[in-house]
């Protein structure tokens, strides 16, 4: 299962479950308040029937609670691996912008270098450097005038044919990442009647 699949599916597991035991807890408070009623009003027999409801109404509570206490803590397992995915993708995104950087700037030192020794580069990588630093490229030809060489050096161009690397999605990837075996998915309504069959 992905994680993204895994963390709707046990998402709603809990929304279930909570929305379960607010109805659970509702019966509770008017059974507890009956029960008062009872204690002063009724015989024996109504009063152990109402406390017998109140007992299976908490006991039905806790076991709802726990589940939904694994499904949360499952939650949180989905997303720490949820980050460890995205912060790869992330990471290869960054670490191939900063190789490409550093390339880069090699390349427009040693346009640069071939610029103060007199060399013709092509515009493009005179633009280049120009682009990013006007003052290290005016230098550069000021330098490269001042040289006096009988032949000068004819370039070709440092950057060639670029193509624009195509990274993926860090959400895409982190959603889509293998989640780990989670806790058997149990509807709400069957453990609220598993309590009711244990307490009675």
């Amino acid at each position: 299962m992905k994680i993204g699949e895994a963390q709707q599916l046990y998402r709603d597991q809990v929304q279930a479950y909570q929305k379960e035991k607010r109805a659970l807890s509702k019966q509770l408070k008017e059974a507890r308040s009956r029960m008062g009623v009872l204690s002063d009003r009724t015989s024996g027999e109504d009063q152990k029937k109402c406390a017998s409801e109140v007992a299976t109404l908490e006991l039905t509570l806790e076991k709802l609670d726990e589940k939904q206490t694994e499904y949360q803590e499952y939650l949180s397992q989905l997303t720490e691996q949820y980050c460890a995915y995205w912060n790869a993708a992330v990471g290869e995104q960054q670490a191939d912008a900063a190789a490409e950087q550093a390339a880069d700037m090699c390349k427009l030192i040693e346009v640069a270098r071939r610029i103060m020794r007199g060399g013709i580069v092509p515009a493009a990588d005179e633009k280049k450097l120009m682009e990013y630093s006007f003052e290290m490229y005016q230098t550069a030809k000021n330098i490269g005038a001042l040289v006096q060489s009988q032949k000068k050096e004819k370039y070709k161009s440092l950057w060639g044919d670029e193509e624009e690397k195509e990274y993926d999605d860090p959400r895409e990837v982190a959603e889509n990442g293998t989640a780990p075996e989670g806790p058997e998915v149990v509807d709400a309504a069957a453990v609220t009647a598993s309590a009711a069959e244990d307490a009675g």
